[in-house]
C-alpha cells in the first residue's frame, strides 16, 4: 500500500525538510568559538604596551588570557563580536568593576597585536600592545 500526499502537503513537507537542513547544517559546520586564540603557542608571553616602559609577563594556556589584560582574574561575562581566522574581538563586562572591548590580531602563533579599551575602577583605559611568546610559564 502506497500513501500519496496531496500536492500542497508534498510541497510543505519538502519545504520543511529543506528549511531544517539549512538551519542545522551551518551549526554543525562551524569552527569552535575563538579558535584563533587556541592556535597560539602556550607558554610565557611578554605584553609590551606601546608608549610604556617594561613588558608584562602573562602565562598563556588557552589564548583567552589575553582578552582581559586590565581585568585579569576577574569573572566577567563575554560576548564574541568578531571571530575570524586571524582576528577576534570580544566585549566583556565585569559586574561592579567595569568593562572592556579587546581586539587581538594574530601575526604568527607566537606574535599578536592587541587593542583594548574600556573602564576599570571607574576610569577609562585604552592601549595598543604587542604580545610575543618568550618561553615557558
Amino acid at each position: 500500500m502506497r500513501i500519496t500526499l496531496p500536492a500542497g502537503r508534498r510541497f510543505l513537507t519538502a519545504l520543511a525538510g529543506l528549511t531544517f537542513g539549512i538551519l542545522v547544517a551551518p551549526a554543525t559546520a562551524q569552527a569552535p568559538e575563538l579558535a584563533m586564540l587556541g592556535s597560539l603557542q602556550t607558554g610565557g608571553w611578554d605584553v609590551q604596551v606601546r608608549g610604556e616602559d617594561g613588558a608584562k609577563r602573562v602565562c598563556v594556556r588557552t589564548g583567552r588570557e589575553l582578552i582581559q589584560l586590565r581585568h585579569q582574574g576577574k569573572q566577567c561575562s563575554r560576548v564574541v563580536v568578531e571571530d575570524e581566522a586571524s582576528l577576534v574581538t570580544v566585549q566583556y563586562s565585569c559586574k561592579g568593576d567595569g568593562y572592556g572591548r579587546t581586539t587581538i590580531r594574530k601575526e604568527t602563533a607566537q606574535l599578536v597585536q592587541i587593542n583594548s579599551q574600556g573602564i576599570e575602577g571607574g576610569l577609562p583605559f585604552h592601549f595598543n600592545a604587542e604580545a610575543r611568546r618568550v618561553g615557558g610559564c
